[in-house]
Parts: structure tokens; C-alpha cells; sequence
């Protein structure tokens, strides 16, 4: 599970391709999973993207299965 620690604004969580638990930057984005322009205002999504401080790999979950 991830934690925050205090005074940071970063979020320590487990590294895929580092191993081990480093920290990480931690933000929500709106994407349009739609191609097609007529219905893109209907398919807008939010996603947890985390990204390590370490080795910059980026993780892409999607919040809202419905």
C-alpha cells in the first residue's frame, strides 16, 4: 500500500522495474478513450498515473471501471 510521507509531496510505492518500494509522483488525468470526435465528450475517464522519482518509469491504472 502506498504511504505518504510527512512534508513530501511524493508517495512511496513499489517500483516494477526498480524492485523496491522508491518514491514516486503521483497524479490524476482526464483521457479521452474515444477516437472518434462525436462522442469524445462522452468518454473521458480519470487515471491514477504514478511516476518513480528513481528510474522514471511511468504506471497508467485506470480509476473508473464501471
Amino acid at each position: 500500500m502506498a504511504t505518504q510521507p510527512a512534508g513530501t509531496d511524493s508517495v512511496r510505492e513499489r517500483c516494477r522495474e526498480c524492485g523496491r518500494e522508491t518514491s514516486h509522483r503521483v497524479r490524476v488525468e482526464i483521457r479521452t478513450e474515444s477516437e472518434a470526435a462525436e462522442n469524445a465528450q462522452f468518454s473521458r475517464e480519470p487515471y491514477r498515473v504514478s511516476t518513480c522519482t528513481e528510474c522514471g518509469t511511468e504506471s497508467v491504472t485506470r480509476m473508473n471501471n464501471a
